[in-house]
């Protein structure tokens, strides 16, 4: 029988799910497009000139669900242990989490013109670790609470940045803490949710899919995007001049622009993000050797994540100025693919991955 290699085996029990890593795959590589530019600035389905936009928004909310389908990938699955076991668990991703933070904020350092997810994403680990053992039904209420209040608290604490550098805009105000925090909980409710039964697989294709249309459609009618949204900074909700309050109302808590924060921007990507899981492990959990073959690059990008998102940072701070253009885009994709690819197959887990887990190893198992 052929071993294993350790970046394909999970950190508690169980193989890795292929389909897992093929959707984190689809979130890097998406976010690495919206980063090195060439893409629309507003998504309408009516013109296939701005389908690129696609990527907006939809990438890292699918980055952040799948932050909370790995926490609970490491906590025990579907059935999380209890005592004394959670509490090793919940300081290893406690380690886990600073350490994330730390890189995340050597990332800023680099002075590239990204908006950094990492230090957001090491916080939303801590934040997460008490409903570790919570049942779905109260991780997908707190999620829903969390969706509720996104826009108004993204609102209250948008004066505490008005003289803030750009550095510390992406801490806090770009990604806020509320609305991700929606997103890892609703991954944390999937990941309980046997992602290796097909069934599971179905209904959360069918479900984020029916979902993520419902608030999209109900978004545009009642809050079509502005033609002045562009003026909107990511993350805050935006109200036109000379709105009237009903139309403010509107925009705050139904706009279906990208990276609004409202009810419905939260509630379509996080549809997004799960019918995107459910169809990858759909399509290769389970499957035979030839699927796992096709999607073999895609899946070592997926997982050796910290890894390709740190590099394309490095990447474009080293060299000159990127030609916005898909091609750029392409290349990026495929430096990654092959990367992953290569280090995957020989070396395994991914270097950032292998230095992560160095240090969190000083908690025992």
């Amino acid at each position: 029988m052929t071993a294993v290699r350790p970046a394909l085996v999970t950190e508690v029990r169980g193989a890795r799910l292929y389909g897992v890593d093929v959707a984190r795959s689809v979130a890097l590589l998406g976010m690495v497009a919206a980063h090195v530019g060439g893409v629309a600035e507003q998504l309408d389905w009516s013109d296939p000139a701005t389908w690129s936009a696609v990527v907006n928004g939809r990438s890292s909310t699918l980055f952040a669900v799948l932050a909370g389908v790995s926490v609970g990938l490491v906590s025990g699955r579907t059935d999380p242990p209890g005592p004394p076991e959670i509490g090793r668990v919940r300081a290893r991703l406690a380690i886990r989490a600073v350490v994330i933070v730390v890189i995340g904020l050597l990332l800023m350092a680099l002075n590239t013109p990204v908006y950094v997810i990492l230090p957001t994403y090491g916080v939303l680990f801590l934040l997460v670790l008490p409903a570790l053992r919570w049942p779905r039904w109260a991780l997908v209420s707190a999620a829903g609470a969390c969706a509720l209040l996104s826009a108004p608290v993204a609102i209250a604490i948008v004066p505490a940045y008005a003289d803030a550098s750009t550095f510390t805009l992406q801490l806090g105000l770009v990604y806020p803490v509320v609305t991700f925090l929606t997103y890892v909980l609703v991954g944390l409710a999937v990941a309980r949710s046997d992602l290796e039964a097909r069934s599971t697989q179905v209904a959360l294709l069918a479900s984020g899919a029916v979902v993520a249309t419902a608030a999209y459609l109900a978004g545009a009618v009642a809050a079509p995007v502005p033609w002045d949204a562009g003026d909107a900074f990511p993350g805050v909700p935006f109200v036109p001049q000379g709105a009237s309050a009903g139309q403010a109302f509107a925009q705050v808590f139904l706009s279906p622009r990208d990276h609004s924060s409202s009810i419905v921007d939260v509630v379509g990507t996080a549809g997004v993000a799960v019918a995107v899981i459910g169809l990858c492990t759909l399509l290769f959990d389970g499957r035979g050797a030839v699927a796992r073959r096709i999607a073999f690059p895609l899946a070592a990008i997926g997982s050796m994540p910290l890894t390709i998102y740190a590099l394309h940072l490095v990447v474009i701070a080293v060299l000159p100025p990127l030609p916005q253009q898909p091609a750029t885009r392409w290349w990026f994709a495929i430096g990654a693919g092959l990367f992953a690819a290569l280090w995957s197959r020989f070396l395994g887990r991914g270097p950032a991955e292998r230095l992560v887990a160095r240090i969190v190893s000083v908690v025992p198992r």
